[in-house]
């Protein structure tokens, strides 16, 4: 290792006559540096592979009535999407004589519990959940709500997306009404 002597001696004299010692460039040469970054960041780019999109799958509404998919009402459990993140829900179909019981209100705090519930008092054969959403929910409601879905551990196929009976869209715009919700 090289050494500095910082010592004040050594003879060197100050004033007029005396001559100064030239200073040595200190300058190093980054070039060599330059080059290596290049190659490195050549050589990462030229081996990383890119992900791979993929995308989440459901099951939706079919056209004819010989392709849909048959549930059993004991396992079905309809998720609908209102404005204001409100999400509104049923078991089964509704009944037009029990709705103040069926037709409850939540919200995304709570309606993954509810999703989990259902899907352990479920078999996995008979669980399907049907999300709808209103015309006044965000885009960012329903793909909150599939979030939910992932994150409950709900595979794809035992949930899909539907359109928006007029009887829910009416309950939905009652209840808002009621709850003040702008």
């Amino acid at each position: 290792m090289a050494e500095m002597d910082t010592s004040s001696g050594g003879g060197h004299k100050k004033g007029p006559g005396v001559k100064k010692q030239a200073k040595k460039s200190t300058r190093v040469d980054l070039t060599p540096m330059v080059d290596l970054g290049f190659l490195l960041i050549t050589f990462f780019v030229f081996t990383t592979t890119m992900s791979q999109s993929t995308a989440m799958s459901m099951n939706e509404p079919k056209d004819s009535k010989d392709d849909q998919v048959k549930v059993k009402e004991s396992g079905a459990m309809t998720i609908l999407l209102g404005k204001a993140d409100q999400v509104y829900y049923y078991y089964g179909n509704l009944d037009p004589l029990k709705l103040s019981e069926q037709f409850k209100s939540t919200n995304f705090k709570e309606i993954r519990n509810l999703i989990v519930e259902k899907k352990k008092k479920t078999p996995m054969d008979d669980l399907m959940y049907v999300i709808k959403s209103d015309d006044k929910s965000t885009f960012k409601n329903a793909v909150n709500i599939l979030d939910e879905m992932t994150i409950s551990g709900i595979p794809p196929g035992h949930y899909a997306e539907d359109k928006m009976a007029k009887l829910e869209k009416d309950l939905i715009q009652k209840t808002e009404e009621t709850n003040n919700i702008k």
